[in-house]
């Protein structure tokens, strides 16, 4: 089975995007931007969650009304950038776990190397969505996903900003039944890995310490 990519079409989607994408936005914006858009893909990521029907009192009546079937899934952030996207997503679903994955990527090899991984233990039986802004060569979403399934999450979806045709791919071949969720796909990586048009290092841009 192939993960299937889910592009977000939305008009307040598409602005923020343009906004977060422009190098004159400065970096408080920056963060209030990629918080809005996290919790407006959180919202595409949960669609599919299970629901069933419970009563509820109104003031007028009572009524039939949909409901979550089970708990929140446990929400996890790849430090630094994705932190960003976990602010919107934790004012989406408030009471959910949060789980964190440090991983570190090698200018030169663009591997990712792990340095943090720190999940609830609720993940074995919520599963969980994991936020990275970038999805470029794949190499860090993979890890990243590698981890949090070791960690027991028997449901993993994957929650990004902007995608590379090449990071997606890769993705799907290492992970087959992971669903992405994105704003955008991108045309291509450059020759140093970065996705074009892209909107440059999420974490340097979102927390002011691009050089």
């Amino acid at each position: 089975m192939t993960a299937s990519l889910h592009v977000v079409d939305h008009a307040l989607l598409s602005h923020r995007l343009a906004e977060l994408r422009d190098v004159a936005t400065p970096s408080p914006r920056f963060r209030r931007l990629l918080a809005e858009i996290g919790a407006m893909l959180t919202v595409e990521a949960t669609r599919g969650l299970p629901s069933v029907t419970a009563k509820v009192t109104t003031p007028l009546t009572t009524m039939d009304h949909r409901r979550l079937a089970g708990p929140e899934p446990v929400l996890v952030a790849v430090l630094r950038a994705g932190l960003g996207l976990l602010e919107g997503a934790m004012q989406i679903l408030p009471d959910a776990p949060v789980g964190h994955v440090g991983l570190m990527r090698d200018e030169h090899t663009l591997q990712p190397s792990q340095y943090l991984l720190r999940m609830p233990p609720e993940v074995t039986t919520r599963g969980a969505i994991l936020y990275d802004p970038m999805l470029a060569t794949g190499g860090s979403a993979i890890a990243a996903i590698s981890r949090v399934k070791e960690s027991g999450a028997p449901v993993v979806r994957f929650v990004c900003v902007v995608a590379a045709p090449e990071g997606v791919a890769k993705l799907r071949e290492a992970h087959p039944d992971v669903p992405i969720y994105t704003a955008a796909l991108d045309v291509k990586l450059n020759e140093r890995g970065f996705i074009v048009p892209g909107l440059g290092d999420a974490g340097d841009r979102c927390f002011g310490t691009e050089g």
